[in-house]
């Protein structure tokens, strides 16, 4: 994704206005520091929305919640119902997971609960953004319309981001950005992908049954301890001939439980699992692809299965355009070195569901602190950003608003 050259990089290009100021920039991280102090998680945002309401308000905008009570949607500009809007995207909700940090003043004061994918992170990015175009709208320098969207439930299958579109999130929206925090880029960068940068997620549960018995007579019932063994290892198996690997689906448990006693075979059994898978197409294949297995070898060992296949998100597939806006966005920031080529994750993100209808791009947004030697991941509980990311999403958002609206 990293260029040679660019626009941004020659003699007399004059510099895009918008610079975050200091006094923002430590603002900015305040508010981060609070919302990682009070994670809530999907759908119990409304200390979270209200905080965002309550400062796009002090700029003299006109937020929206959201009809579910948490979320909102914000229009800096006059949308015209002609030109086409550029929406900023943000996901506001935590995990339901402790924060295991230890040494920072932010950490969180919910017990079971952390900002730990970093949408505390993501929020601030895109608020600080809309402050930032707010102040040039007012002085004339914005160029098109751009809509805030503060997103609820992400983490929560099949995604907010369906219930934000049902209420109208992108009436007049002609694109869509966000960013995602990615440990492994230095704060700073950001990573860009062509195409799929995350996998479809869906979940799996299934539950086995038989008449049960004595372990000493497994051939008078159904053994459901070995039938449930080997849907746990057949099914992968099959669905890996089953489907062209380039697709890249793959099906892990993730908890699996039969039986209480030694001498007792049991009537039920239980996994759950997620089916990943990197292609569209194959996707939407999937259900019946998984149905069809599981039957099949539940069969095989007398056991009576039961599936909920419970769809998740397909994956996000970033738009060659909008994926080079936000490479030229950076680049005019920071320079053609702040942008660097990322690989597509396995992970799931529901931005996917806003891209089924309007063109759109995820940017890594690098959260490590240079230098350093930590291995941190998302979904850990000591999973923490330098907060320097938060300025380089700001940068990225109102470059990107800038040039597209120059566009348009």
């Amino acid at each position: 994704m990293s260029r040679e050259s660019s626009e941004a990089d020659l003699p007399g290009e004059a510099p895009l206005p918008g610079e975050l100021s200091e006094a923002l920039f430590a603002e900015l991280v305040a508010f981060r520091r609070d919302l990682h102090m009070h994670p809530e998680l999907g759908n119990q945002e409304f200390r979270t929305t209200a905080a965002i309401k309550a400062r796009l308000e002090a700029a003299g905008l006109e937020p929206r919640v959201l009809p579910s009570g948490t979320g909102l949607i914000c229009d800096i500009g006059t949308w015209d119902h002609e030109r086409p809007v550029l929406a900023l995207r943000a996901d506001i909700d935590a995990l339901p997971i402790p924060d295991a940090k230890a040494g920072v003043p932010y950490r969180s004061t919910v017990p079971d609960r952390a900002h730990a994918c970093g949408h505390d992170v993501h929020t601030t990015t895109v608020l600080g953004a809309g402050l930032v175009l707010a102040e040039l709208h007012r002085q004339g320098l914005l160029p098109a319309p751009v809509r805030l969207l503060f997103q609820p439930a992400e983490e929560v299958l099949p995604g907010g981001a369906a219930d934000a579109i049902a209420a109208g999130c992108l009436d007049g929206v002609g694109r869509i950005i966000a960013v995602h925090c990615d440990p492994r880029v230095d704060a700073g960068r950001i990573g860009l992908r062509h195409g799929a940068i995350t996998s479809a997620c869906d979940r799996l549960e299934v539950s086995l049954d038989g008449p049960g018995g004595h372990t000493a007579r497994p051939h008078l019932t159904t053994d459901l301890v070995t039938a449930v063994a080997r849907v746990a290892a057949d099914v992968p198996a099959l669905l890996a001939r089953r489907i062209d690997a380039r697709a890249g689906l793959a099906l892990t448990w993730g908890r699996i439980e039969a039986g209480h006693a030694c001498n007792v075979i049991p009537m039920h059994a239980e996994l759950a699992g997620t089916v990943r898978c990197l292609e569209l197409a194959a996707w939407r294949d999937a259900p019946d692809l998984v149905h069809a297995a599981i039957d099949e070898v539940a069969t095989l060992h007398g056991a009576k299965s039961e599936i909920n296949y419970v769809r998740g998100v397909p994956p996000v597939v970033n738009d060659p355009i909008v994926t080079e806006l936000l490479a030229e966005a950076m680049t005019a920031r920071r320079g053609v070195h702040a942008v660097e080529d990322t690989e597509q994750s396995l992970g799931g993100e529901d931005f996917s569901w806003y891209l089924e209808h309007v063109p759109g791009a995820m940017a890594r947004l690098g959260v490590r602190t240079p230098g350093s030697n930590a291995r941190l991941d998302l979904h850990r509980g000591d999973f923490d950003a330098d907060e320097a990311a938060i300025k380089v999403g700001v940068e990225l958002f109102t470059a990107a608003a800038l040039l597209d609206g120059n566009r348009s």
